[in-house]
C-alpha cells in the first residue's frame, strides 16, 4: 500500500478513536497533531493531551494502537503524547461549548433542552436515598441511555464511593469534564476536598457549588441527570428549584410512618417552587426471610401514604413506583463501589430498582411550550 493511502487510512482509524472523556473521536477534537509513517510501517501519532496529567492518557494509548495496528502495512504505533497550548485548550473549549456569555449558562435550564432531570428526595437521612440514586443510574445506563449524576449532597457527600469513582475530574480552561463509572458521568464536591474533610458552607457558596456543577461541567447530550440532593427542603432544593426548574422529584421514603410524614414535607416543596412531583420510591420495605416469609422492620405503607398525600396536595397522581426491598447486599455494594444492579442483578431488590428506573425511562417528553408544527386550516 503506497505511503498516501497508508495515511489516509490511518487517520480514518484514528477517526474510530474517542476521547474516553468526551465522547468524541479525537480527530474532531484537534487532539491530532501529526501522524508519521516511516517506510518499515512504523506509524508515529503526534497526541495532544487536554492537560499534562491526563488520567486516562493510557486509554486513549491502547485504543489508538489497537485501532491504527489494524491497518494493513503498519507494522509499529508509537503513540507521541504532547500536550494542548492556552489557546488550543480555549479553541476546545468554545468547539464543545460555544462562545462564553457573561454568565453561566445550565444546558438542562434551556428551552428545547431533552435532558430528563430527576431531583431525588428524602425529608429525612438515612433512608438510603444516594444508593437508589446510584443504581437508578446504572440501571438507565444499561438500557442504553447516557446519563449522569450530581452528587448535591454537599456535606454528605458518598455518590463517588459507591460508583467506585477513583478518578478526579479534568479542567480544561473553565470546563471540567467529569469522571465516568459504570458509563455514568459523576461529578462531586468530594473530588475538590481532601481526604474526608468536612464542607462548612453556607447559602451562597452551595448555590454557587451546584451552579458550577450545571454549567461549568461538560456533560455532552444526556438522556437523564439525577441529582441527589440532601435531606430536606433547605438551601439546595431551593437552588435547584432556581437553577433548573424543569427539574421533575423523585421522592424516596422507607415504610416508617414518622419518615413518611417528614417525606410528605419534601415532596411539597413542590407546590411552592412549581416542580412536577415524578413519584415516590418506598426504600428498606420488607426483609425477605429463607422461609419466603416478609418481615416488615420498618412497619408498612409509608410509600402509599407519601403517594396518596402528595396527590391529594397537588390535585395530580403522583405513583408509587417501586418497594425496593431490604437487602444487606445494597449496602456491600455500595461500600465496594459497584452497585447492586450489576452485582446482584438477579435479586429482587435489584429487579425492583430497575423496575423503577424503566418506568423513568420510558416516559414520554411533555409537550407544554413546544410548537406542534400545526397551522389552522383554511375556511
Amino acid at each position: 500500500m503506497a505511503s498516501e493511502q497508508i495515511q489516509t487510512a490511518v487517520r480514518e482509524a484514528l477517526s474510530r478513536v474517542q476521547d474516553p472523556e468526551i465522547r468524541r473521536p479525537v480527530t474532531d477534537l484537534g487532539m491530532v497533531k501529526s501522524v508519521d509513517i516511516t517506510d518499515d510501517g512504523t506509524v508515529t501519532v503526534g497526541l495532544l493531551l487536554t492537560v499534562s496529567g491526563c488520567p486516562l492518557r493510557d486509554k486513549l494509548r491502547t485504543d489508538i494502537e489497537t485501532e491504527v495496528s489494524a491497518v494493513p502495512g503498519v507494522a509499529t504505533v508509537i503513540v507521541d503524547f504532547g500536550v494542548m497550548t492556552e489557546q488550543q485548550r480555549r479553541d476546545l473549549q468554545t468547539k464543545l461549548r460555544g462562545s462564553a456569555g457573561p454568565e453561566p449558562v445550565i444546558p438542562f435550564a434551556q428551552p428545547g433542552s431533552r435532558t430528563r432531570v430527576y431531583a431525588v428526595a428524602s425529608g429525612k437521612g438515612g433512608v438510603g436515598k444516594s444508593s437508589v440514586t446510584v443504581n437508578l443510574a446504572v440501571a438507565l445506563a444499561q438500557q442504553g441511555l447516557d446519563v449522569g449524576v450530581v452528587d448535591a449532597d454537599i456535606y454528605g457527600h458518598s455518590v463517588p464511593r459507591m460508583l467506585g469513582v477513583d478518578s478526579p475530574p479534568t479542567q480544561v480552561e473553565d470546563m471540567i469534564m467529569p469522571p465516568q463509572a459504570h458509563a455514568v458521568k459523576v461529578i462531586s464536591i468530594g473530588m475538590f476536598t481532601r481526604g474526608n474533610a468536612a464542607v462548612v458552607w453556607r447559602g451562597p457558596m452551595l448555590h454557587r457549588a451546584l451552579q458550577q456543577f450545571l454549567s461549568d461541567v461538560y456533560w455532552g447530550e444526556l438522556d437523564v441527570l439525577l441529582m441527589d440532593l440532601p435531606p430536606g427542603t433547605g438551601d439546595i432544593a431551593i437552588s435547584v428549584a432556581q437553577l433548573v426548574p424543569n427539574a421533575e422529584i423523585l421522592v424516596v421514603t422507607t415504610p416508617q410512618q414518622a419518615a413518611a410524614e417528614v417525606a410528605e414535607r419534601a415532596g411539597a416543596i413542590a407546590m411552592q417552587t412549581h416542580q412536577r412531583l415524578v413519584g415516590v420510591v418506598e426504600n428498606m420495605s420488607w426483609l425477605e426471610l429463607p422461609t419466603g416469609e416478609r418481615m416488615e422492620i420498618f412497619g408498612s405503607g409509608g410509600g402509599e401514604q407519601v403517594s396518596s398525600a402528595l396527590t391529594r396536595l397537588i390535585g395530580a397522581e403522583v405513583p408509587l413506583l417501586g418497594q425496593i426491598p431490604l437487602d444487606t447486599r445494597l449496602r456491600q455494594a455500595g461500600d465496594e463501589g459497584k452497585p447492586l444492579v450489576l452485582s446482584e442483578p438477579d435479586i429482587p431488590a435489584a429487579e425492583a430498582l430497575r423496575r423503577v428506573a424503566e418506568r423513568l425511562a420510558v416516559r414520554r417528553e411533555s409537550l407544554a411550550g413546544k410548537p406542534l408544527g400545526l397551522s389552522p386550516a383554511a375556511r
